[in-house]
């Protein structure tokens, strides 16, 4: 075993989800010298598996889940002003047509919805006959009338990339395909080993904090002397991507008749997103795919509500993840709790430690904040909160006008192709102008991959952003994987096995 140079850390983060990039923004930013630690690639598992929503949650009201709804709502408004680039609202209509719920209590929730949270910004509910309106196109049953609220749509992983960028710059250290292989209190003190692709390191630090999701019981299995009272509840939550269904930029939120909810959202601007089933997972945590009968309820949803029919070969992608959810013992995994617990384990000349079970990506932040604040109670001297408000990496638009910023960018680059632009623009926000430097054609931009990606911002998101695979950029930074030609996975991986690894 090499000893490791690296010096010893305040926080040592196993998890690089939405939940640990957060916090380690957030410890950052107050001072702390932070390390966070991920097994795989920044958001590898649950935090690119989601439905990619900043939303308050309108079916937890019916389970009493009112404070997790109003944290939720105000965070929602939030980080839409946080980061205009990647979050933006999105238009959900909820037919009435085959509700199993009647048409008074979703009204009365959409109400609490519309008012628990201090909306400021975003439209509120409205009633519509749609056989009158244009969102009713595309439905096979057009009598009567449906509801249409707001929420906001978020590229998921790249919010957690944000978060780590931010992280970064602020002074933390960001190690992916690092994974922990024990820890142990020494001296009031963690002395943890980790392991990468050079071998093993022991590092030092003060404090231990597990958010690693799904494998959160496993790392306090790895932690000596660590036993939890709260428990994880792994579900499974899958979706399908289907050439798009209906004209508009609506969404729809389909009611089943076993009370259960699925959406049906545009999707990267050819496709529809279809989603999320809810399904006990018992296996250990890893990389779970989409069954047959999962796919078969998501199309079945979908063909009772739509004029179009599904079959499983109009699928044209598909993923899955596993939700880390506190077990709260509910009675079936769509009823478990969204809300999170923190749980601190720490005493007189402890080192602490601090697991995070449950959250959802909307409540990351407050999370966040939260951990902040049960660490503060045995690590005295931790910093104000400070995250509120504050503008993730390239979100710091004037008055979060994305149009008012792309319109500029496009008059500043009449020579780079405009829906290069919005593509870039929409990844990278502000901070498109590091990626383009002084490029004022499309030539500059050196060799294209295929489907607009190009060698610039691949060696943007090598540098810049912990890529190292396909993967990491074709499914979770640049959001291409649907729209490149079949030899681009091969040529980016050839292109990427022949450079030196360099590390954000």
């Amino acid at each position: 075993m090499r000893a490791s140079s690296a010096p010893d850390y305040d926080l040592l983060i196993v998890g690089g989800g939405i939940n640990g990039a957060g916090i380690a923004r957030d410890a950052a930013g107050r001072g702390l010298r932070v390390l966070l630690v991920e097994q795989d690639d920044l958001a590898s598992h649950t935090s690119s598996a989601s439905t990619k929503l900043i939303h308050g949650g309108l079916r937890y009201l019916e389970y009493g889940e009112f404070r997790l709804v109003r944290e939720s709502l105000i965070e929602r408004e939030r980080l839409w002003g946080m980061a205009p680039h990647i979050i933006w609202p999105l238009r959900f209509v909820l037919p009435q047509t085959q509700s199993p719920r009647p048409a008074w209590m979703v009204r009365l929730g959409l109400f609490l919805y519309d008012h628990l949270g201090g909306r400021k910004r975003l439209p509120g509910t409205e009633t519509i006959a749609l056989d009158r309106s244009p969102v009713g196109n595309g439905l096979a049953d057009r009598q009567g009338r449906a509801f249409v609220y707001s929420d906001c749509w978020v590229e998921d992983s790249r919010l957690v990339v944000l978060n780590a960028r931010d992280a970064a710059d602020r002074g933390a250290e960001i190690r992916t395909r690092t994974r922990l292989l024990d820890a142990r209190r020494e001296g009031g003190e963690w002395t943890a080993t980790i392991v990468d692709a050079t071998g093993e390191h022991r590092i030092r630090a003060k404090a231990l904090v597990n958010a690693a999701g799904p494998w959160v019981s496993d790392v306090i299995g790895r932690a000596e002397g660590i036993r939890s009272e709260s428990k994880v509840r792994l579900v499974k939550g899958s979706h399908i991507v289907v050439p798009q269904l209906y004209e508009g930029a609506h969404a729809f939120m389909l009611q089943n008749e076993d009370r259960r909810i699925v959406f049906a959202i545009p999707y990267e601007g050819k496709f529809t997103l279809i989603g999320t089933t809810d399904q006990p997972w018992d296996a250990a945590p890893g990389t779970p795919v989409i069954s047959d009968a999962e796919t078969a309820y998501l199309i079945a949803t979908v063909n009772r509500y739509f004029t179009r029919k599904l079959t499983p070969h109009d699928v044209a992608w598909s993923y899955a993840g596993i939700r880390p959810l506190h077990d709260d013992h509910a009675g079936n995994a769509s009823a478990v709790t969204r809300d999170y617990v923190l749980d601190l384990d720490a005493g007189e000349d402890k080192a602490p430690m601090l697991s995070i079970f449950g959250g959802k990506i909307t409540t990351y932040r407050k999370l966040a904040e939260h951990a902040m604040a049960e660490l503060a109670k045995v690590m005295p001297g931790i910093g104000p909160a400070w995250t509120a408000g504050v503008a993730l990496p390239g979100g710091d638009m004037p008055e979060a006008d994305f149009d008012r910023f792309l319109g500029r960018l496009t008059a500043a680059r009449p020579g780079l192709p405009s829906e290069l632009l919005r593509r870039l623009a929409r990844a990278y926000g502000t901070d498109v102008d590091v990626l383009l430097g002084d490029a004022v054609d499309i030539a500059a931009l050196g060799e294209d991959f295929g489907g607009g990606l190009t060698k610039r911002e691949v060696d943007y998101l090598i540098a810049r952003e912990w890529a190292q695979t396909s993967d990491d950029i074709l499914y979770r930074r640049s959001k291409l994987g649907l729209h490149v030609p079949s030899g681009t996975a091969d040529r980016l991986t050839a292109y990427l096995e022949a450079r030196p690894l360099t590390r954000a």
